[in-house]
């Protein structure tokens, strides 16, 4: 869970926008967090495939900021 705000140390994933398997680009909007505050896109970090998502869309699971939510391959 990448931290969205100063004061965020958790948050929830609203929705995945892309699923197993999807190409990703750097800087896509791959998934909507809620904070405490907001829900906003969260954009991937990096380019690849999504292989694996670890934490399932469901706004009543708090993930802590640092926590791996997903993995991307990146095809090397």
């Amino acid at each position: 869970m990448p931290k969205l705000g100063y004061d965020m140390t958790s948050g929830s994933i609203v929705s995945w926008l892309v699923s197993v398997g999807d190409g990703v680009s750097r800087g896509q909007a791959i998934a909507e967090i809620e904070t405490d505050k907001v829900v906003i896109e969260m954009e991937s970090f990096g380019a690849g495939t999504l292989i694996e998502i670890v934490y399932e869309a469901d706004e009543d699971v708090e993930i802590e900021v640092g926590e791996v939510i997903g993995y991307l391959e990146d095809g090397i």
